[in-house]
């Protein structure tokens, strides 16, 4: 089957990604370790898993921060890890980032206003008095005041950190935005504003995005698409609302039985799954499917073959031998 099906246009297309990081001599940490799928224009496209798969890293490759060891990411039709140091320039103003820390992610020694206006200078886009219209409209944009551009980053709380965040990362109209889990450092009361404020701005702009998360309820709201990652491989992609009411692979199910119910009598009687062992060591991987120690289900076909993701149904692509 083809994973790269659809009649929607492709904005990134991830084929076969690697991504290792040397550890010591000749011993390396297979963080990415082939992986495919496509983004459409338009779409947002959660990536979830626990702590360590590989989803941040599949971020930062995506944008070149990280260089892929093999593989390839194509952003409208162009190898982002081939681009000469014009192409590179070009991508940069239309793919950005969103990070994780709004308190580290943000120079503490930069005004707020020169933080958000730093695209603009590298890039040599606005000066002046339009430069600074610019960063006030950027700052309104994200529901801010303009007088928060002659203030420094320790002067605002976590989520107004993020809104300052999301401006910098509109200043240069990008189309792509990874969003590296943008709310898992702030209030619960806070991070529903900012993924309303994403969904506003990308139904304004037509934003891509590439929705990093651990929440699983709040990836459910904002994603049309989901990506499950175990141990650098994707396990399991299907639409947003396919996959949470049809999960196919045992590790889906298993993330999926783990989400809270608000309702004590119902969450007591919840049927949970749980996961037993432990992730294993991304520097030395299972040979067959990367899940077959956690597994209830694992066969000594499992132990041996790696599965390929495959289309079970349209549009829900599964890596499972049990699924077949």
């Amino acid at each position: 089957m083809d994973i790269n099906k659809n009649e929607k246009e492709v904005l990134v297309k991830v084929q076969n990604l690697k991504k290792y990081f040397e550890v010591d001599k000749g011993v390396y940490l297979k963080a990415i370790d082939d992986v495919s799928f496509d983004i459409y224009k338009g779409e947002t496209l959660g990536l979830v898993g626990e702590s360590g798969c590989g989803k941040s890293t599949t971020g930062r490759t995506l944008l070149n921060i990280y260089k892929a060891t093999d593989g390839t990411v194509e952003f409208n039709g162009r190898d982002v890890h081939k681009m000469n140091a014009k192409e590179k320039k070009e991508f940069n103003k239309k793919a950005q980032m969103i990070f994780q820390d709004p308190y580290a992610s943000l120079n503490p020694r930069m005004l707020v206003g020169n933080i958000i206006g730093e695209g603009l200078d590298i890039h040599g886009i606005l000066k002046g008095e339009q430069r600074q219209k610019r960063i006030y409209e950027l700052l309104e944009l994200v529901g801010l005041n303009r007088e928060h551009a002659n203030r420094f980053p320790h002067e605002f709380s976590g989520g107004q950190r993020q809104r300052i965040g999301i401006a910098r990362a509109l200043a240069l109209n990008p189309d792509f935005i990874v969003c590296d889990e943008p709310i898992s450092a702030l209030d619960v009361s806070v991070q529903a504003q900012v993924v309303n404020l994403l969904q506003d701005l990308q139904k304004q702009y037509g934003l891509t995005y590439l929705f990093i998360a651990h929440d699983l309820s709040m990836v459910r709201y904002i994603s049309d698409r989901v990506a499950v990652m175990y141990l650098g491989a994707v396990a399991e992609l299907a639409e947003s609302d396919e996959l949470y009411e049809n999960p196919m692979h045992p590790y889906t199910k298993a993330l999926l039985s783990a989400i809270p119910i608000p309702d004590p009598d119902m969450q007591k009687s919840k049927n949970r799954i749980p996961l037993e062992g432990e992730v294993p060591s991304p520097i030395n991987p299972p040979p067959g499917c990367k899940f077959v120690e956690r597994c209830q289900h694992a066969t000594e076909r499992c132990k041996t073959e790696r599965p390929e993701l495959k289309e079970m149904k349209p549009g829900h692509f599964v890596a499972c031998h049990i699924v077949e």
